[in-house]
C-alpha cells in the first residue's frame, strides 16, 4: 500500500478452522474496499489446518493480508500484542477468528470516528449458536457515551475500533499473563483515556459465534484461573479509576457476571477444597472492593451469593444453589414496607449477612412469585341460587401478607391475567373489587403462605382470571394462579331453574387457573311476554314493502 490504511484489523488465531474462513471473507467483503484495509493474522502455533488458511489468503491478497506464525503462547494477549506491534492503520479493529463481521461495519465504524473524532468506536454486536451478548449498549446510536455512565462495562471485548494513536500514546498492550480476560485492561484502559467514546447501534457490526464444541477460551478456562484474572482485572482497574461511584459502576460487573459465574449450578458438586478456595478468593475482593452502592445495585440472588461465599458459609452457598435449581426461587418474607428472599443463612447470627443483603432494593420480583403461586384445592359451594368457587392457593410470601389478596375479576378476563407471568402494576392502578372472602394461613412446611378464598360468581356470561394480589416491598403484584396438573372440579349447573347456568373452572394453555360462566339457554318469558313479542313482530311483518304518503318510488317520482 502506498498510503496507511484506515484501519487494521488484527485476528488472533489458535485453532479456529472452519470459522476461520467465514472470518477472512467477512473481512475481506467489507464494503470499505481492501484498499483501505489491512489485516493482520497472527497463528498463535495452531495445529489444525489454521495457519494453512491464513498463507492461503496472504498468498491470494498480499496487498491486504499480512501473517505471522509463532509458537503457541497459552492465549489471544501475545499474538495481538505482535500484530499491533506491525499494525499501519489510523485505526486498530480486533475481531475473534471464530467470528465475523456485518459487511459494511467497518466503512460505517471509521465514519462515525472520522465525523465525531472518537478515540473508540462500539459496533453493534449479536451473539450467534447460542452466544449471550449484552445489548443494553446497542439501544440507540450515541456520538459520546462515558465507561462509568452508560452500559459500556458490560460490554469489555475488545472487539471495538481503537484510534491507533491513543494505543500507541499510552502504550497500551494486553497482559499476557492473564488466559482470560487479557482484553479488559485493555479497552478499560482505552476507554478512560479516551477522549471520546461512540457508539453505532442501528447496524449490527459483529457476529460473536459460539462454537459447536464450546472451545471458545472462555468455556474452557478453569474455575481458579478464572478467579485469578478477575482479580488482576479488578485490582487493574481500581488503579485507573480512584474510589467511588465510577469505579463501582465498572467492577459492579465483575461481582456480577466473573464473580457470580464462579458460584453457579455446578458449585456444589466441586471439591470441598476447591469451594473453599473460592470462596476465600471471592471474600478478598468483596472485602476490598463490594461497595454498599455495588451491594444494592445487584439481584438478590447473585448478592446473596457473594455475601455468603464472603462469609465463607460453603454449606449455606451450596443449598441455596441446590434449592433454586429445584425450587425456582426462595419465599419472600414481607415486613411493613420491606421484603427479603428467605435464602439459607438468612438472619443467622452465625453467618452475620446483614438483612440488605436478602432485602428486595428496588428490583422487580414477577418471575419469582409467578414460579410459586399456584393452586392447592379447589371445590364448588351451592347454597340455592348461588354458587361459590371455593379455592386455596400457595403463595410464596411470608409475614404480612393481605388476606383479602385472593380475588376473581369483574367482567371479561384481562390480557394479564393469560400470561405466563405475574407483573407488577403501575402506581396508579386500581384492584378489582373483592368478590368474596379470603383469609391465611402458614403452609404445613413454613415456607409459603396459603391463601383460602369462598369467591361467589354472578351470573353472566364470560371469563374470569383467578389472580393473586400482593404488595411486595412498595410495589403490587398481579400473579395469575397456576393450575397445571391439579385436579379442577367438575362443570357445575347453578342458578334459577328457569334460567340456568354453568360454570366450569379449568386451566388454560398459559397453565393459569380460569373461571367460565355462561348462560345455558334463553330464559322462559311469561305468557304476557310471549304475547307481546308475538303482537310486535306481527305490527313490524305488515309494514314491510308499504310506503307512507308522500314517499319516493323506485323511480324517484311521488305517489298520487
Amino acid at each position: 500500500m502506498s498510503t496507511a490504511p484506515d484501519v487494521s484489523v488484527i485476528v488472533a488465531v489458535y485453532n479456529t478452522m472452519p470459522y476461520l474462513t467465514e472470518c477472512l471473507d467477512s473481512l475481506l467483503g467489507q464494503s470499505i474496499g481492501r484498499d483501505r484495509l489491512e489485516i493482520v493474522a497472527v497463528d498463535d502455533g495452531s495445529t489444525d489446518d489454521s495457519g494453512a488458511e491464513l498463507d492461503r489468503f496472504a498468498a491470494e491478497y498480499p496487498e491486504t493480508v499480512k501473517v505471522l506464525h509463532q509458537a503457541n503462547s497459552g492465549g489471544p494477549a501475545a499474538p495481538s500484542n505482535r500484530a499491533l506491534d506491525i499494525a499501519t492503520g489510523r485505526y486498530v479493529y480486533f475481531i475473534g477468528s471464530d467470528d465475523h463481521l456485518g459487511e459494511e461495519a467497518l466503512e460505517r465504524m471509521v465514519a462515525c470516528a472520522d465525523e465525531h473524532d472518537s478515540d473508540v468506536v462500539v459496533g453493534k454486536m449479536v451473539g450467534t449458536n447460542g452466544r449471550y451478548v449484552h445489548q443494553a449498549l446497542y439501544k440507540e446510536n450515541n456520538p459520546d457515551i462515558g465507561l462509568t455512565d452508560s452500559a459500556l462495562p458490560w460490554t469489555l471485548a475488545n472487539t471495538k475500533l481503537f484510534r491507533r494513536e491513543l494505543v500507541e500514546a499510552h502504550k497500551l498492550r494486553f497482559p499476557e499473563n492473564l488466559p482470560v480476560g487479557s482484553d479488559q485492561p485493555f479497552t478499560i484502559e482505552a476507554c478512560v483515556r479516551a477522549r471520546k467514546i461512540s457508539v453505532v447501534a442501528d447496524y449490527t457490526c459483529y457476529y460473536a459465534v459460539k462454537r459447536g464444541d464450546a472451545s471458545n477460551i472462555t468455556y474452557r478456562a478453569d474455575h481458579m484461573a478464572r478467579l485469578r484474572c478477575t482479580a488482576e482485572i479488578m485490582d487493574f482497574t481500581a488503579g485507573l479509576i480512584e474510589e467511588g461511584p465510577q469505579r463501582d459502576a465498572v467492577l459492579r460487573r465483575h461481582f456480577t457476571w466473573e464473580l457470580a459465574k464462579l458460584v453457579q449450578d455446578d458449585f456444589p458438586a466441586l471439591d470441598r477444597a476447591l469451594q473453599k478456595d473460592i470462596c476465600a478468593g471471592i471474600g478478598k475482593l468483596a472485602d476490598t472492593y463490594f461497595t454498599a452502592g455495588i451491594r444494592d445495585a445487584m439481584d438478590v440472588k447473585r448478592r446473596v451469593r457473594i455475601a455468603l461465599a464472603r462469609a465463607g458459609a460453603v454449606d449455606e452457598l451450596c443449598e441455596a444453589i441446590t434449592s433454586e435449581k429445584e425450587d425456582d426461587a426462595p419465599p419472600f418474607v414481607v415486613e411493613g414496607d420491606h421484603a427479603y428472599a428467605r435464602y439459607p443463612g438468612f438472619r443467622n447470627p452465625l453467618i452475620g449477612v446483614p438483612d440488605r443483603v436478602y432485602e428486595l432494593v428496588g428490583e422487580a420480583v414477577p418471575g419469582r412469585l409467578a414460579k410459586g403461586t399456584e393452586l392447592l384445592a379447589s371445590v364448588w359451594e351451592q347454597q340455592g341460587e348461588g354458587l361459590t368457587y371455593t379455592a386455596s392457593v400457595r403463595v410464596p410470601v411470608l409475614g404480612d401478607v393481605d388476606g383479602s389478596s385472593l380475588r376473581l375479576a369483574q367482567g371479561a378476563m384481562p390480557k394479564s391475567a393469560d400470561k405466563p407471568g405475574a407483573r407488577k402494576l403501575p402506581a396508579d392502578h386500581s384492584l378489582p373489587e373483592p368478590t368474596g372472602r379470603c383469609t391465611t394461613e402458614p403452609a404445613e412446611d413454613g415456607g409459603a403462605t396459603v391463601l383460602h378464598a369462598r369467591l361467589p360468581l354472578e351470573r353472566r356470561t364470560g371469563k374470569l382470571g383467578v389472580r393473586v394480589y400482593l404488595d411486595v416491598a412498595g410495589s403490587t403484584y398481579e400473579i395469575p394462579v397456576r393450575g397445571k396438573d391439579k385436579p379442577m372440579p367438575l362443570s357445575r349447573r347453578w342458578g334459577r331453574a328457569e334460567d340456568p347456568y354453568r360454570a366450569a373452572a379449568l386451566v388454560n394453555d398459559k397453565g393459569r387457573v380460569v373461571i367460565s360462566t355462561a348462560r345455558m339457554f334463553p330464559p322462559k318469558q311469561s305468557l304476557a311476554s310471549r304475547a307481546k313479542a308475538a303482537l310486535a313482530r306481527h305490527l313490524k311483518s305488515r309494514s314491510v314493502g308499504s310506503k307512507p304518503n308522500g314517499a319516493k318510488q323506485p323511480n324517484g317520482s311521488k305517489r298520487k
